[in-house]
């Protein structure tokens, strides 16, 4: 098959030809139909993900349709189109008998544990805990922004930040994950504010609901926030995963207010000042998210099914594998906005 390859970190990516790879017992291939561009992708070249082994194929967030499946399969077959959360979860250990799929202790990832999907094909394991079939009325290019970004946002905004109709939110970063969170967040009817440094980005975050954005690089983001909440919102998300935005997050709050670590944080920015009075005298929480269950998926597919969500205005364009090779390294530039999905392989 055809795929997308670098044999060392911060090096070349060039398109090769490669073995197809084989379903596990308990997983499947599957022939991608379209995959985004993601930052996580940027992460594992620049070699900051320990699962990584070299020569590898990124990607992660998919969409395709199976053509073969390991004998212990039992609920998908050849032809069912699906998609898949980047975290896949074992099934049996103790993380996932608690429904915590996503910080499973034996998970799998495409793209990190294994190859992933800027390719012909792609495996995919313990497919019974995990694939998610696709409704008819998703495209596959919508369908593959749901799978790191969307799901992310869908979990942080939802389960972890517990945000409902009124709440306020801010939102640090309007990246993927950020304008996905800004988007679940006014569906929800919360008030939200969407903060970055890119202009073409907060005038997307603008069109997809945002009630206030805030340029981070003109502007005191938190007293901005502190201002026009009267006091601090109720919810707070990092959604790019730097010092300065993950501090801003937590000290925006107002008192008991909830901050959701979504970014991931990495280099020299693993370990961020945390403001510790605040979190203190104001009894202000603190929660990470990490991906989303398969299980879950039914109530976001629903919500986009019934048009309060539309994944596909957050798509800036779609890109060839070849392009692919050349954007990925510049993932770190924040120089585009929306999401890039590769639907040409």
């Amino acid at each position: 098959m055809r795929a997308a390859v670098y044999e060392k970190f911060k090096g070349k990516i060039a398109i090769q030809k490669v073995p197809d790879p084989l379903p596990k017992e308990d997983g499947v291939v599957v022939q991608v139909t379209a995959t985004g561009l993601c930052r996580s992708d940027w992460h594992g070249w620049m070699g900051h993900d320990p699962d990584i082994t070299l020569p590898h194929v990124p990607g992660h967030e998919l969409a395709g349709v199976i053509v073969e499946k390991g004998k212990n399969v039992k609920h998908f077959t050849v032809g069912d189109r699906v998609t898949v959360p980047f975290v896949s979860g074992c099934g049996t250990c103790p993380q996932c008998a608690s429904h915590n799929h996503q910080v499973c202790d034996y998970q799998s990832q495409p793209g990190f544990t294994h190859w992933g999907s800027f390719a012909t094909y792609v495996r995919l394991d313990y497919a019974d805990t995990n694939l998610v079939k696709l409704p008819e009325t998703i495209t596959d290019i919508a369908a593959a922004t749901l799978g790191c970004r969307f799901i992310t946002a869908f979990r942080a905004i939802v389960d972890q930040g517990k945000v409902s109709q009124g709440a306020t939110v801010a939102i640090h970063g309007c990246g993927g994950v950020g304008l996905s969170a800004v988007m679940i967040a006014n569906a929800l009817g919360a008030q939200v504010i969407a903060i970055d440094i890119n202009p073409d980005n907060l005038a997307l975050a603008k069109q997809l609901g945002a009630d206030l954005t805030i340029n981070a690089a003109q502007t005191d983001v938190v007293n901005t926030v502190r201002e026009y909440t009267q006091g601090g919102v109720a919810v707070s998300l990092d959604a790019l995963g730097s010092a300065t935005t993950c501090f801003n997050s937590i000290a925006n709050l107002k008192k008991r207010g909830r901050h959701v670590q979504v970014g991931l944080v990495t280099g020299e920015h693993v370990h961020p000042k945390v403001p510790m009075d605040k979190v203190i005298a104001h009894e202000l929480e603190i929660v990470g998210s990490h991906g989303m269950q398969a299980f879950r998926y039914p109530e976001m597919l629903n919500m986009i099914e019934e048009g309060h969500l539309q994944p596909e205005k957050l798509i800036d364009r779609t890109v060839s594998l070849e392009e692919a090779t050349h954007l990925l390294p510049k993932m770190n530039d924040f120089t585009h906005k929306g999401v890039m999905v590769i639907n040409s392989f």
